[in-house]
């Protein structure tokens, strides 16, 4: 007759024990990452409408309102206070990790920054007319809902292809820089038009760019903490992308 094995209490727990309840943790943190994910993308969606609502309403203030329209045109001063504002605002948030993470120091900053932007757009905006300015915002919101589905369907990895942005970045800047030489001995319409198309082109690129690293279903993705930042980086990728489409289809104001 055959002896049964004898078990050993101090016989340590075979793999299949010790792993019994690896898969099941595995999937509670695959449920946390995508909870937290879409809470942080509700969070940035929200602040952003919040800042493009701002935006919306100065520009038109600006552009529909004539004694405000005369009162920022015959004052250019207040503009470069707001480019000031502004420029420091962006670098803070951009290069202060620990400031844009700090509440409520993060969303004081970020509403000065709106502000400041909102302020410039609807300076620009009150030198063109009301048809080219209100084409160009429906224009804008048209490619930011189609790039925002893009973003969300397609399986095309923009982030992976950063350099294809770079040399973009480069070719733009060697065109500033020619339109900066060539300028002061006269305007040369179809080298402005050509750069405000390649900016409009840039920052669509850039939108899909950063939509992607928010949502974080590809191989590069932004830090569920960094909100103020991602909602910084699409608010801007928006609002260079309609300066570009009025640059390319806006017409002065008479």
């Amino acid at each position: 007759m055959k002896k049964g094995k004898q078990v050993d209490d101090n016989e340590p727990p075979s793999y299949q024990e010790a792993t019994a309840g690896y898969d099941d943790m595995q999937a509670q943190f695959a449920w946390d990452d995508k909870t937290i994910r879409r809470t942080f993308i509700r969070k940035v969606y929200a602040i952003l409408m919040v800042q493009l609502l701002v935006t919306l309403g100065i520009i038109a203030l600006f552009t529909f309102c004539a004694p405000v329209r005369f009162y920022i045109q015959t004052h250019p001063g207040l503009y470069m206070i707001s480019y000031l504002m502004f420029f420091a605002t962006y670098i803070a948030l951009s290069c202060c990790g620990d400031l844009r993470r700090q509440f409520p120091w993060n969303i004081i900053l970020l509403v000065l920054f709106t502000l400041s932007m909102a302020f410039m757009m609807g300076f620009v905006s009150s030198f063109y007319n009301t048809k080219s300015v209100v084409l160009c915002v429906g224009i804008t919101a048209m490619v930011c809902f189609c790039v925002t589905i893009f973003s969300f369907q397609s399986k095309i990895d923009v982030p992976s292809c950063q350099g294809v942005l770079f040399s973009l970045c480069m070719v733009m800047l060697l065109c500033a820089i020619t339109m900066s030489i060539v300028v002061p001995f006269g305007y040369v319409p179809w080298l402005h038009a050509l750069y405000a198309v390649m900016g409009a082109i840039l920052f669509t690129l850039f939108l899909a760019f950063d939509t992607q690293m928010l949502l974080g279903n590809k191989r590069f993705t932004i830090s569920p903490e960094e909100y103020v930042f991602a909602t910084l980086s699409i608010y801007l990728d928006i609002i260079y992308l309609f300066s570009f489409l009025l640059q390319i289809m806006g017409g002065g104001r008479d």
